[in-house]
């Protein structure tokens, strides 16, 4: 049973290919859902990319929380259905509400564009799901906005909980506790800075990006025969 994607595209969106890419190289199908339609359509997953969603006016995420998809994208994930928001997909779920903290500006006022190593930090979730804990990834990260915060209390339950799923191995953004990503109290649904797209053939170095889709894909069939 072949998994499918939906891949949301905001105006400014400028990673949905790369997804839509890795997803059917990795044997899944993929098919982009427009901002302004809150139906889903028959998908088994959802993905929400990088870029620049509205611009990034204001702060980035903070228009694309109220387009009607974010609707669809909040009932799927409350059923259940495995969501990821990659860099500027994650800054749109946090801003949703759909995961905790907030993404603010690099330590620096840098933009940055590199290779970094992160950490499997729990496998509690839909993209890191039976992956060994401590094990390093090589990722792509891409983003002027990507430093990682949250309170004390937030910070103590997500490590209580187990619901740090990536961490830097150093720091490159100023982000609270080297977190690269973090899960819901499900695990179903994740946000990473990291671009696991960009990263699944090696082509810019290093393959470690296709450990993640899969699990996204796999995520999405067991959800297909519910």
């Amino acid at each position: 049973m072949t998994a499918t994607v939906g891949v949301v595209v905001f105006p400014g969106t400028n990673c949905e290919h790369d997804v839509v890419e890795a997803v059917e190289a990795l044997g899944g199908s993929a098919r982009l859902l427009w901002h302004g339609s809150a139906a889903l359509g028959d998908v088994d997953a959802v993905v929400l990319p990088g870029g620049f969603a509205h611009g990034d006016y204001l702060r980035p995420g903070a228009l694309a929380r109220f387009s009607p998809v974010m609707d669809g994208v909040r009932d799927f994930a409350a059923a259940g259905g495995p969501v990821v928001g990659i860099c500027n997909g994650f800054q749109v779920l946090t801003e949703a509400g759909l995961l905790p903290g907030a993404l603010q500006r690099n330590r620096g006022l840098a933009f940055i564009c590199a290779t970094v190593g992160v950490k499997v930090a729990s496998p509690g979730s839909v993209l890191t799901a039976g992956l060994e804990v401590g094990r390093t990834l090589r990722l792509p990260i891409n983003h002027f906005e990507g430093s990682y915060a949250c309170d004390a209390g937030t910070l103590a339950r997500l490590r209580a909980e187990e619901r740090v799923v990536l961490r830097y191995e150093e720091d490159p953004n100023g982000s609270v506790d080297r977190i690269a990503g973090v899960a819901n109290d499900e695990g179903n649904v994740v946000g990473i800075m990291p671009h696991p797209e960009r990263a699944y053939r090696g082509l810019l170095g290093s393959p470690d990006g296709a450990v993640l889709l899969a699990n996204l894909l796999r995520a999405g069939r067991l959800l297909a025969r519910r």
